[in-house]
């Protein structure tokens, strides 16, 4: 098993809710009222932060997109056109 990797064995209540280690939370930076996500896929379920779900998502469009090109003067620039040909 690799060292940065924690395994935690929580119970769920009656209500349906397991409470997070404060070790697990602290290393993940989890405050209360943070929001989590959780992702069920063909792996199972998923625990993450809001912000890590958010930096996941940009990183896969920044894939997508060339360097150089930036969407939102790419949308701008349509929208003018779209009032040009109006």
């Amino acid at each position: 098993m690799p060292a940065e990797q924690q395994i935690y064995h929580l119970k769920v209540d009656a209500s349906g809710r397991i409470a997070l280690p404060a070790e697990a939370r602290q290393r993940n930076h989890i405050a209360e009222g943070d929001t989590v996500v959780i992702i069920q896929d063909a792996h199972g379920l998923r625990l993450k932060t809001r912000d890590q779900l958010i930096a996941e998502v940009q990183a896969y469009f920044a894939e997508l997109v060339p360097p150089d090109v930036l969407l939102s003067e790419e949308i701008l620039q349509d929208r003018r056109s779209e009032i040009e040909r109006d």
